[in-house]
């Protein structure tokens, strides 16, 4: 590569150039100091000129490694200086990785990471609710403090906050929810490395199963309303009666999981993380057949007046449950009826129409049939009228047998 080497004024300091390259009106030059260590000739190469080498800069570095011999202090040997100056580096940068994870707020983290990761990677109305837990309840108490220095005490003091302000056992689990994904998060990406403080805080326990479900009457007066207010709600609101779905696995469908002929719907991405089939009364079959005109099998079934995905259930719904009055003088909220109500009526009427709850929880796409299990006293009805149906058997029994007494029959 190089022309053969040269001195310099220097003792000990020689360079070579470089056949091709340029470095200011000459070339390039690649500069080396020679010494003695331990009785040996060693020699060391520096760099290049074009890299801020030059024969003086060369020979200072030579004197001082030949001082470091002399005294028996710092390096003797340009590969050590280098590798001590390394470990300094790594070091320095170790101390600042520290420093800046030891400094980085929960706020900063929450704000300039975790929220962005959030609207990447859920669904609107999960990081939305997150962001509003986060700005109302949390920011105001662990937000300015560092991530390594917040405590379960320091989560303590958030949930008497929440439970003193009214909230529910199910908003303050879910405050603390949110805090453990963030720590997750803060984990995983290696900007945090202790204990998930919220590990060591007992959640609150919740009761939020509801346990309204709509009659027959009530259905149909729903629905008598809704068709004259909003054509669109009325037929969302009839695929969840009619096949169990929740609001979120209606506004994913599209044509291409529609399946009229088969009488079925295949649902994606479903809140438990499995897909499965939900199957078609003739009422949502002749519904969904009456939409179908030649759509692309990528086009969503219903959609925003853009064209776009529907992030909720039409207010048209809540304004003619109001309108009927089926929450008058309701407080508990869960006998209040809501779009959620369908999908449990669904589930109610398959219960006290004799279907068994493993049915039902595949129907329903449970991940587990505990989840199925709050309906199981509908199934009272179907047991009481099988007890019923013994009974009259016995009593037939009884009587067939008298008969055969009277008339001296064995």
């Amino acid at each position: 590569m190089g022309t053969g080497w040269k001195n310099t004024k220097y003792t000990g300091v020689r360079y070579r150039e470089h056949p091709t390259r340029k470095h200011g009106i000459g070339r390039d030059r690649y500069f080396a100091i020679r010494y003695q260590k331990d009785g040996k000739r060693s020699e060391e190469g520096l760099g290049w000129a074009s890299e801020g080498w030059t024969a003086e800069k060369a020979a200072l570095q030579l004197a001082e490694l030949k001082r470091a011999a002399q005294t028996g202090e710092g390096s003797q040997r340009l590969r050590e200086k280098r590798e001590i100056e390394a470990r300094k580096r790594a070091a320095a940068r170790e101390k600042k990785e520290r420093e800046q994870k030891e400094s980085l707020t929960f706020d900063a983290f929450f704000a300039g990471t975790y929220l962005p990761h959030a609207k990447s990677n859920k669904k609107y109305s999960s990081w939305k609710t997150e962001e509003g837990l986060y700005t109302n309840w949390l920011k105001p108490i662990i937000g300015h403090k560092p991530m390594v220095t917040i405590s379960p005490l320091d989560l303590e003091r958030t949930k008497k906050k929440l439970k003193d302000a009214g909230k529910s056992p199910r908003t303050i689990k879910y405050c603390l929810a949110t805090v453990r994904v963030v720590f997750n998060l803060a984990r995983k990406l290696g900007v945090y490395e202790g204990e998930n403080p919220v590990s060591a805080v007992k959640l609150p326990q919740e009761n939020n199963q509801r346990i309204r479900f709509l009659t027959f009457k009530e259905a149909e007066a729903l629905f008598s309303r809704l068709k004259g207010k909003s054509v669109q709600t009325n037929n969302i609101a009839l695929l969840s009666l009619h096949c169990g779905l929740r609001a979120g696995e209606i506004f994913n469908l599209t044509w291409g999981d529609v399946d009229l002929d088969g009488g079925r719907l295949s649902l994606r991405d479903t809140k438990s993380g499995r897909s499965r089939f939900a199957f078609l009364t003739s009422e949502a079959k002749e519904m969904l057949t009456s939409l179908y005109s030649d759509q692309k099998p990528h086009e969503l079934v219903f959609s925003d007046r853009k064209g776009n995905r529907i992030r909720e259930v039409s207010n048209v719904y809540a304004r003619t449950v109001e309108e009927l009055g089926l929450n008058d003088n309701i407080a508990d909220k869960r006998q209040r009826v809501v779009f959620h109500t369908l999908r449990h009526t669904y589930a109610s009427w398959l219960v006290e129409n004799g279907t068994d709850l493993y049915t039902v929880s595949k129907l329903l796409g449970h991940s587990d049939i505990s989840m199925t299990q709050r309906y199981s006293h509908l199934g009272d009805n179907t047991l009481y009228r099988a007890v019923q149906s013994l009974e009259k058997t016995i009593i037939a029994k009884h009587k067939v047998e008298d008969i055969a007494r009277k008339l001296g029959k064995p």
